[in-house]
């Protein structure tokens, strides 16, 4: 009886190390920002931020450098599936413009600066904001790069595997006669 006790205990903590890393790497894979190109007087940006409410993705907006809010540049509603939403827009002349792309949820999915040039080379200018703002983004290399929900998943239950392995093999070591 008293190690069936001892195994649902272990078992519970088991199962809760290994969720707590992955319920809270959740949200962060959700992180993506947005993607803007341009080829010859085409403007279009990619998403996968946005969910969709009330049928709707959301809203971008191309800005010139005279249009300070969303609210005056062309707009163009988001379409697309749960993994991808884009828009675009035509006939753009050739200047610098700001995307801006809020979700139907309210927020700000990003927003890049991008020059057109009239050309039919694709043009992605080097300025771009990710929202929302992870901050100082430092370490080595690989630390910049935004990971799948799968592999912060399996990573997370590695993790907490060997949390428990070592609480296991900690608690048998101070007591031997116990699991």
């Amino acid at each position: 009886m008293h190690t069936s006790r001892l195994l649902l205990r272990s078992g519970s903590t088991l199962a809760a190390a290994v969720a707590l890393p992955v319920v809270l790497a959740g949200p962060s894979a959700a992180a993506s920002g947005i993607s803007v190109s341009t080829t010859g007087s085409t403007v279009s940006v990619v998403t996968s931020a946005c969910t969709q409410i009330n049928g709707g993705w959301g809203t971008a907006a191309l800005l010139s450098s005279r249009q300070a809010s969303f609210g005056q540049g062309r707009q163009v509603a988001l379409s697309g599936t749960s993994v991808s939403q884009s828009a675009a827009w035509t006939g753009v002349s050739p200047g610098t413009f700001t995307v801006v792309v809020v979700c139907s949820s309210g927020s700000t999915a990003g927003s890049q600066s991008v020059i057109v040039s009239g050309r039919t080379a694709p043009t992605i200018s080097a300025t771009s904001t990710a929202a929302p703002s992870r901050g100082v983004m430092g370490g080595l290399g690989g630390a910049a790069r935004d990971y799948g929900p799968l592999t912060l998943g399996v990573g997370a239950a590695l993790v907490g595997a060997g949390v428990v392995a070592a609480g296991w093999v900690l608690r048998r070591r101070a007591k031997p006669y116990r699991l």
